[in-house]
């Protein structure tokens, strides 16, 4: 993953393909909030994906082949990861340039702010239609960020929510032309830029406790 810092805003740019999870995407996602985090003049993180992708998800072929211990691990790392957005120490936006399905849109959600591309992409939990369950972490992570008719719908569904639906839903904050949609998530994390770190950390952790509390032990940091 590349970073682009642009005015103090770490652009992460998690690729032009479909981006889907498997072990390196999650190490490369980690590295990159490493990177972020650790810079003393950044203001605020964006992640976006490339062409027609946010990302589409779990590599299921991956995701099948793993059994029990590698198995706890790999969602260790990826539930650890969309905890340490849930709770990252600068403003978070997630710039939804195409597709974000199943564990991608949940990547989404667990921004502080969400902006997608007006005319292409669609946000999308299918996993009703895979056959899979969420972990507890998971629907918790989607009754903290979208409205509750919208859950029963998007969980019950599988409905595909494009830009116009999904800003009429209260799933994403904000839709743009592509070529403007890095500069409109910019602008939705201004007005959180410039508050202290340790102080935005314990809000966070304060304001989404009850999702904290069903990350497994395997998924915490420190």
């Amino acid at each position: 993953m590349d970073i682009e810092w642009t005015a103090g805003t770490g652009v992460v740019h998690l690729g032009d393909g479909i981006n889907a999870f498997e072990t390196s995407f999650v190490d490369e996602l980690h590295a990159a909030l490493d990177v972020v985090a650790a810079s003393e003049e950044a203001r605020a993180l964006v992640t976006v994906g490339g062409g027609r992708h946010y990302s589409d998800g779990f590599d299921i072929d991956f995701l099948t082949s793993l059994e029990g211990p590698d198995l706890v691990d790999f969602m260790g790392r990826t539930l650890g990861a969309l905890a340490r957005l849930l709770t990252f120490p600068l403003p978070t936006v997630a710039a939804l340039n195409g597709h974000a399905f199943g564990v991608g849109a949940m990547l989404a959600l667990a921004h502080d702010r969400r902006a997608m591309r007006e005319d292409r992409g669609w946000f999308c939990l299918p996993e009703i239609d895979l056959g899979m369950q969420f972990s507890p972490f998971m629907l918790a992570l989607i009754l903290d960020r979208l409205p509750r008719p919208v859950v029963e719908e998007a969980v019950l569904t599988g409905r595909r929510y494009g830009g116009k639906d999904a800003l009429a839903g209260g799933i994403v904050h904000a839709t743009a032309a592509v070529e403007d949609l890095v500069a409109a998530a910019t602008t939705l994390a201004e007005p959180m830029t410039g508050k202290g770190r340790d102080i935005t950390v314990a809000h966070k952790r304060a304001l989404h406790a009850q999702v904290l509390d069903h990350l497994p032990d395997v998924a915490r940091e420190g």
